[in-house]
């Protein structure tokens, strides 16, 4: 039986949760049984305004609180995370239906990290200084205001943590709207920051479809925008900011390329595949589902994965023997079965997998098909399940080529122990975030995002207080002022 996730109320609001039972019902169910573990409601437009007017009310005495002062909170906050790591991780198990061996190292820990790092950011975060001769300038890094904030439903309270932290840090303010599908654990991390000694209406939760995103994204009180989605959503968010001129991050999808050269570590090269391919079922923007695999080594490569696909425990999420758990909806199961069986009838060869499990909830299979050309279904479009596709390859060139014929630009690993040749091939490759003999780490100083289709600004690093300050350019004169008449 599953544990109590119900939270208190929809929404978080100034420091409160608050409920609106007016708005459309949001039921949360749990992927691995389809048992309904939370009923919730939609946001409805005087709910929108309320988040809004909060987070437009706090905004000036936050960006006035001192640095130092906003990083001690964020770390308070980070410092709770870990506390309850358990508990969060038990949310968000029900609400994604990931693994709890999973979501205890994954996902509530790297928000913590997230929150901490941009702690120390908050209280270094600083200007330049300049000299022109007798004169001099500085810079100001300034808080840009309401920013909003639209998740995914993959790692909910991560994402939630990697959008609001630079913000919060940076002296803005935030709306967080969850995916519909996963609206529990940013509730969790609101409470939390409150408790650290977050001010009411910093950061504030409201939930909903895509009308609810749409009228924070057009509301003339935001100032910036960050979207973790589709593609198609974010050509729809990118629109809609820019009729008001805000700056946006867009974290979208990929089909990025994993390479294995023909001297690559195999077990290395196998391990970043699974982690490419089966780790969230799937269910992760940057994975590397196209892995090109040099002709020689392919029948190697697909021999000891398939071996390697024997450690696979598929079972209740909540047991954390269980290494692999089910898809978060059941239209999310039915699209990649979709995806499957088109693959088959494109002439794709089924290695392993391919069908749903024969168990409750919305499992399927990890799924591996060989013989995959660049022009299959399978190659070109973002699956976002436990779908492997080798393609074989014969030189660097060729590969690179291939790798780049794409429209999405998020992520690419290299497999190789030559790395002259490993860093020669990434240069060339156009993704935003590249791996070399690993795949899938993103610590929080490392900067994360795309190009091309896959979305531009990063998430995490210093370089992120750019995506959310303005800066300010003061020129200091020493002496009197020349003009012309």
């Amino acid at each position: 039986m599953t544990a109590n996730v119900q939270p208190e109320a929809s929404h978080f609001i100034a420091g409160a949760p608050v409920e609106d039972a007016a708005g459309a019902p949001l039921v949360v169910t749990y992927p691995a049984t389809g048992e309904v573990v939370a009923h919730l409601h939609a946001a409805t437009p005087p709910v929108v305004v309320a988040a809004l007017q909060a987070a437009d009310a706090a905004r000036a005495e936050w960006a006035a609180t001192p640095r130092a002062e906003r990083g001690a909170i964020l770390r308070r906050a980070a410092d709770l995370i870990r506390e309850r790591n358990h508990d969060l991780s038990v949310i968000e198990t029900h609400d994604t239906g990931k693994p709890l061996q999973e979501t205890l190292v994954a996902d509530a820990l790297s928000g913590a990290d997230a929150l901490a790092y941009f702690a120390d950011v908050a209280e270094t975060l600083a200007g330049e200084d300049m000299r022109f001769g007798d004169d001099t300038g500085y810079t100001l890094r300034e808080p840009l205001g309401v920013c909003v904030g639209i998740g995914a439903w993959n790692y909910p309270i991560q994402i939630a943590c990697w959008k609001a932290a630079p913000a919060l840090a940076c002296g803005n303010t935030m709306v967080f709207k969850p995916s519909e599908q996963t609206p529990l654990s940013a509730l969790a991390l609101a409470s939390i920051l409150t408790e650290a000694g977050l001010p009411p209406g910093v950061f504030n939760v409201v939930q909903g479809f895509g009308e609810v995103g749409a009228a924070l994204v057009e509301d003339p009180r935001v100032a910036k925008v960050s979207l973790t989605g589709s593609v198609p959503t974010g050509r729809r968010v990118y629109a809609a900011a820019a009729q008001g001129l805000k700056p946006v991050t867009m974290e979208l999808g990929g089909k990025s390329p994993l390479i294995v050269f023909d001297d690559a570590d195999l077990e290395a090269a196998i391990s970043g595949a699974i982690l490419g391919n089966f780790y969230s079922s799937g269910q992760i923007c940057s994975n590397g589902t196209r892995v090109f695999v040099q002709a020689g080594l392919v029948d190697r490569f697909l021999t000891r994965l398939i071996e390697r696909l024997d450690g696979v425990i598929m079972g209740d999420p909540l047991d954390e023997a269980t290494n692999f758990g089910p898809l978060v909806s059941e239209a999310q199961m039915t699209s990649v079965l979709g995806f499957i069986e088109r693959g088959k009838a494109a002439g794709a060869r089924l290695v392993t997998g391919g069908a749903r499990a024969d168990r409750p909830g919305w499992f399927v299979e990890p799924t591996v098909f060989a013989d995959v050309t660049d022009d299959m279904e399978l190659a070109r479009d973002e699956i976002f399940g436990p779908v492997m596709s080798v393609l074989s390859f014969d030189t660097e060139d060729e590969v690179v080529a291939r790798a780049n014929a794409t429209e999405f630009g998020l992520s690419a690993g290299v497999f190789t122990v030559d790395m002259t040749r490993a860093k020669r091939v990434i240069a060339a490759i156009e993704a935003g975030t590249c791996w070399i003999n690993t795949y899938n780490l993103t610590p929080a100083g490392f900067p994360f995002g795309g190009v091309k289709a896959s979305g531009f600004g990063r998430e995490n690093a210093a370089v992120a207080v750019e995506h959310y300050t303005r800066l300010k350019s003061v020129y200091v004169a020493s002496g009197g002022v020349d003009a012309p008449y």
